[in-house]
């Protein structure tokens, strides 16, 4: 059982640009079975297509609230699975 606490990040504080940039860098620092808790101002659909484009079957996406004014999903790194190759995703 994974008892690393879960982090949480507020997109909503950065500016728009720097938003994915940031959500990436935590994600490549997630263990297998841990998670990242990311709360927006809109649907962030977008986001979660180019997890999978990038990672596929990587991580699992789980909307913990879905808005009208703030939408908050958990982005869990799946244990195994990864790319295969030396760059640890």
């Amino acid at each position: 059982m994974n008892t690393t606490p879960i982090q949480e990040v507020d997109v909503r504080l950065l500016p728009p640009r720097q938003r994915h940039p940031v959500i990436f860098g935590l994600l490549g620092d997630l263990a297998p079975g841990d998670a990242l808790h990311v709360a927006s101002d809109h649907d962030p659909q977008p986001l979660h297509m180019q997890i999978d484009s990038r990672y596929p079957d990587l991580f699992r996406w789980s909307y913990l609230e879905a808005g009208p004014d703030v939408w908050r999903v958990e982005i869990r790194r799946q244990a195994g699975g990864g790319c295969g190759c030396c760059c640890g995703h």
